[in-house]
């Protein structure tokens, strides 16, 4: 895998110095002029590409009959192109990554479905051979193709897609030797990467690629680049459209899956709310039992209040928070227990012996002993 750090240092660092020099002033003042007037424009996505990618062909040319790059190599030309991009992309960033309310509403549709996905998504939905489920090679992947919203620059990111694709190509290459397992090309590559985005869940997917396509320079968007751009895009448009027909798994099992991990991921959102207020009350009322409260939620404990808290520390206002908090708790068991009665019998078995009570029940809504339950 290519290392970001060392080559893309030294390059953007020489097209710094060369920058310094009292010789490059008119190109100083011409990528200037353009940073500042860029911001005159409303955002526009699409016009705001066609006018970094035209800005980019105006100082390659520029850069080429500058006194400064006389006799240059194309290797040369391109690592200033280079440490051009890098630079004016990092300065326009807050301008022009998910500048559009659409990219950001599209990162989050992706973001929670794949948060829900990711509870039982396994490889045999996507039809993953055996010989291809590496944990170790899909951990690397992930990590790299986590990378992707830590920089600025295009390259940058697109270098973080291209590492992940080569550690799932170097997978298919040794599988392909080792098990006689026979390429398929994209039926092959592409499951794998749509199983890697899942585990991984880049954050804001949508905007990083849509960012890589607007502003990276089209002459390096080519080749093997390209390829494993292609596939990352088709992976998460693959991720977007996500069904059960999609998938090699029961459409009924698929839909309870799915209800299950809302039902989890709403309980886990209802609690770390109820949390934040804990910490807002202790902040607001310093009494010894609100202290006791505001300690817990920093130690781990907030899940249970007034665990340690003693006879003496309580006081009457506390009745009403100690009731709120009882009814908490039984509503966040009875959708926990609601979950989990979604859940495929195989991967309920493991949950049900911490769940054991009157409150968790896998029969239908309905029953008896639902109406029980109304009426405790």
């Amino acid at each position: 895998m290519e290392a970001p750090s060392s080559s893309q240092s030294l390059t953007f660092y020489d097209f710094l110095d060369r920058m310094r020099n009292p010789a490059s002033l008119d190109l100083i003042r011409s990528i200037k002029s353009f940073i500042v007037s860029f911001s005159f424009y409303p955002a526009n996505p699409e016009n705001d590409g066609k006018r970094v990618q035209d800005f980019f062909l105006t100082m390659e040319a520029a850069f080429r009959d500058h006194p400064l790059w006389m006799g240059a190599t194309e290797e040369e030309i391109d690592r200033a192109m280079e440490g051009l991009e890098k630079y004016v992309m990092t300065r326009l960033f807050s301008r022009t990554f998910a500048s559009s309310p659409e990219d950001s509403k599209i990162d989050q549709k992706i973001l929670e479905k794949i948060n829900l996905l990711q509870t039982f998504l396994k490889p045999e939905h996507l039809d993953i051979p055996a010989s291809l489920r590496n944990e170790a090679s899909w951990l690397l992947a992930e990590k790299e193709l986590q990378k992707i919203n830590a920089s600025k620059a295009p390259r940058e990111k697109l270098l973080s897609i291209t590492n992940c694709c080569r550690v799932i190509n170097n997978l298919l290459l040794n599988a392909s030797m080792s098990e006689n397992h026979v390429l398929a090309g994209a039926d092959d590559f592409l499951p794998v990467m749509i199983y890697v985005t899942i585990k991984a869940n880049p954050p804001q997917l949508h905007s990083n690629l849509r960012f890589i396509q607007l502003y990276r320079r089209q002459a390096k968007l080519i080749s093997e680049a390209a390829y494993y751009f292609t596939n990352l895009v088709s992976a998460k448009t693959f991720i977007v459209d996500l069904n059960a027909k999609s998938l090699s798994m029961d459409e009924i099992k698929f839909d309870e899956s799915m209800e299950a991990a809302k039902l989890i991921s709403k309980v886990a959102t209802y609690e770390s709310s109820s949390r934040l207020d804990d910490i807002l009350q202790a902040q607001r009322d310093p009494s010894p039992s609100t202290r006791v409260k505001y300690k817990e939620c920093f130690s781990g404990k907030s899940d249970y209040p007034y665990l340690e808290a003693k006879a003496g520390e309580l006081t009457v206002r506390d009745v009403d928070r100690l009731l709120s908090l009882y009814k908490d708790v039984v509503s966040k068991y009875t959708n926990l227990c609601k979950a989990v009665s979604h859940l495929p019998l195989s991967q309920r078995e493991p949950l049900l012996p911490h769940l054991q009570g009157n409150l968790c029940t896998t029969q239908p809504e309905g029953t008896n002993r639902d109406t029980e339950q109304n009426h405790q």
